[in-house]
């Protein structure tokens, strides 16, 4: 079975030696929880002197502290060190199949492998078999550039969609009698993980001729109109992704020998696969929270952005969010209603006549005008209307509560319309998220 020409690459998995306390070794995503210092604070205690993933990322909620430098070299310090000590050890080469129960789902299954990185291209019309689902904001790279390039090891939160309507992947794997590797209780509330190792040949072989048939052309065109195959749409971590695709392009060009460079260990990258139809998998809207900011002069400035797009706004303001919800349902067909609290005031702005498809990508568009010149506020992602609701109670905050999109159409609109508005969608919710366990050696 030819896995490379399914970008398939099978990795050699770096796993915590036996007696490491794996809940205290497993944290969350890094880029979750960006607006509340104090979950990272409880994380940290919670940890403390333990061997752990906290340790070996930089949770994004630190970025722009002025300690980047040491906190990176903290980082790669760790990783040196647990590769020293044994804290990691290496599996025989294989995948991990896991199934992740969540206070929200009782199950979601994902399937660990190596991607090609030669696979895949971030730009926009990009026709490769992994596809970013999702605009990529070069400026959030170069931090992630900068942890990376000198790292001896990926952990990554990265998961990755396919479209295998008839489960023909991942879960008939479970049918097999597999070794465990892992099944514990992840911190935080994070809800409960088992792994098991994937080493077979047979089982390998199993896995990659089911990709073949979803990659299949004439199944592909049948399917979704197009002769150009997508076996691959990113779900979480496009930009951990799109980081590890620069450093090997980085690698590529510095190389002495083009062709001995092929089998460097960074061509490849550490990710979740997951089913897009798993019924534990749900897709669940990013809101938006903007900080430092008028509330006035924002509402003001949307409807000015609007009219001067011919597709004019106006701006309700309401007496709570259930009022707020009832006006967006009643909101004229074809436009775009969107819950907003500015200062703990509920309100709606509706986009009439909007030219995009997508409500998020109406409201993105003016943001990023209305933030362009830098003297305005900031702006964070925020996952959950609760939160929404706390972080824009101060005076100085607005946020928007946008919808979800249906996962069912997520792969047929990437092929045909390209990649969506950045921060379109999330995989669930914050507490959902992927926990960085297994590790992967990046260095020659």
């Amino acid at each position: 079975m030819d896995l490379a020409k399914l970008a398939l690459h099978v990795p050699t998995i770096l796993f915590p030696r036996d007696g490491i306390d794996l809940t205290r070794w497993t944290v969350i995503a890094c880029d979750q929880y960006t607006a509340e210092p104090e979950y990272w604070a409880a994380v940290d205690q919670l940890v403390g002197d333990a061997p752990s993933t906290l340790r070996l990322t930089f949770p994004e909620v630190f970025l722009g502290k002025g300690d980047e430098a040491p906190r990176i070299a903290a980082i790669n310090a760790a990783m040196d060190r647990y590769l020293a000590d044994g804290t990691l050890r290496e599996l025989p080469p294989g995948f991990v199949l896991l199934d992740r129960q969540t206070i929200h789902v009782p199950s979601r299954k994902g399937l660990m492998v190596a991607l090609d990185l030669e696979h895949y291209d971030y730009r926009p019309g990009a026709q490769t078999l992994i596809r970013a689902t999702e605009g990529t904001i070069l400026d959030r790279l170069p931090p992630r550039i900068r942890v990376r390039e000198q790292a001896p090891i990926e952990l990554p939160h990265i998961m990755v969609l396919i479209d295998d309507p008839e489960r023909t992947v991942i879960e008939p794997l479970f049918e097999h009698e597999l070794p465990v590797l892992y099944d514990f209780e992840l911190m935080k509330h994070g809800g409960r993980l088992r792994g098991w190792h994937v080493d077979e040949p047979a089982v390998i072989e199993q896995i990659g001729k089911a990709l073949e048939r979803l990659a299949g052309p004439q199944r592909f065109q049948e399917r979704y109109g197009s002769e150009h195959v997508m076996l691959y749409a990113m779900g979480d971590g496009n930009h951990s992704f799109a980081t590890a695709k620069v450093i090997w392009e980085q690698l590529k060009a510095a190389a002495p020998d083009p062709a001995a460079i092929m089998d460097h260990p960074a061509r490849y990258a550490l990710v979740e696969l997951v089913n897009v139809h798993d019924p534990g998998l749900e897709f669940e809207a990013i809101h938006r929270v903007l900080f430092q900011v008028d509330a006035a002069d924002l509402l003001a400035s949307a409807q000015h952005y609007f009219a001067a797009a011919g597709t004019p706004c106006r701006v309700d303001w309401l007496a709570d969010a259930t009022t707020a919800a009832v006006a967006r349902d009643a909101a004229p067909a074809g436009s775009h209603a969107i819950p907003f609290i500015a200062g703990g005031r509920h309100g709606l702005l509706t986009v009439l006549r909007p030219h995009l498809t997508l409500a998020v990508a109406t409201l993105q568009e003016f943001l990023d005008d209305y933030l362009a010149d830098g003297t305005r506020g900031h702006i964070d992602y925020i996952h959950g209307a609760d939160a929404v609701e706390r972080l824009s109670a101060p005076t100085d905050a607005v946020g928007f509560l946008l919808p979800a999109i249906s996962k069912h159409d997520l792969f047929r609109t990437v092929v045909h319309d390209g990649a969506l508005a950045r921060k379109t969608f999330s995989m669930g919710e914050a507490d959902e998220k992927r926990f960085y366990l297994e590790c992967r050696r990046i260095s020659a």
